[in-house]
């Protein structure tokens, strides 16, 4: 009966364990599916007998080839660098010295020397007090992605500005590496090579990550985050 109790709780406790390690597991994103930005509506048919088909970049004789509608693509370079950084410092420091002397207290100080004959014929009080702190704090953050890409207009907003998406994904030895870019650009920050710099994308959203090997290599094994997440010290 011992044992069985035993068998029970050890398997209560492994249970709690999976339970914590699936809490503590990383959530990643899936971003093979789409799921950053719906896909673009078709573009609807010509009318029937109808040679012209629309506008386009292609039929536009006196405009250049810069990406301006649904489905067009331009070539986005992405060159982004953040650096940033906090220093704190504080010192402060108090010094206190307090000392009176009392000569007469309504003869209350004769008693009182007369009980104490120790206390030298005066009733003396003083007292000093001390304190100090000292802190300081710096912190730095650095970050720096470089890559080109190209993206696909998917709509055309009202003010004439283009909402776009690239999405790329290089597998090597099953080492699977992903780097998505969303964002609004105007038309008039589009070179006449049909690019566009990084930092001209509004509401930009740069994903770069990887799933594989080397992946699951870079993170500590689940018992590691358990033991991490409930050690008090």
């Amino acid at each position: 009966m011992f044992i069985i109790k035993k068998i029970c709780l050890l398997s209560g406790s492994m249970a709690l364990i999976f339970l914590l390690a699936g809490c503590l597991a990383p959530k990643t994103e899936n971003i093979r599916a789409d799921n950053i930005i719906a896909p673009p509506a078709a573009k609807p048919e010509p009318a029937a007998g109808s040679i012209w088909s629309g506008e386009s970049t292609h039929n536009l004789i006196c405009s250049d080839k810069k990406a301006r509608y649904v489905n067009d693509i331009v070539t986005i370079i992405i060159s982004e660098t953040a650096v940033g950084g906090n220093t704190a410092s504080t010192n402060t420091s108090r010094d206190t010295n307090t000392s009176a002397a009392i000569t007469a207290l309504l003869g209350i100080d004769n008693s009182i020397l007369a009980s104490n004959p120790n206390m030298g014929g005066e009733i003396s009080i003083g007292g000093t007090s001390s304190n100090s702190l000292k802190g300081a704090g710096d912190t730095t953050r650095s970050s720096k992605l470089s890559a080109s890409i190209s993206a696909r207009v998917l709509k055309v907003l009202d003010n004439g500005n283009l909402l776009i998406e690239g999405r790329r994904q290089l597998t090597v030895n099953a080492e699977d590496q992903y780097l998505v870019i969303t964002g609004i650009v105007r038309p008039e920050d589009i070179t006449a090579i049909n690019t566009v710099a990084s930092q001209y994308i509004a509401d930009a959203r740069i994903l770069y990550t990887g799933d594989g090997v080397i992946n699951d290599k870079m993170r500590p094994g689940w018992l590691t985050r358990v033991v991490d997440w409930v050690w008090p010290f």
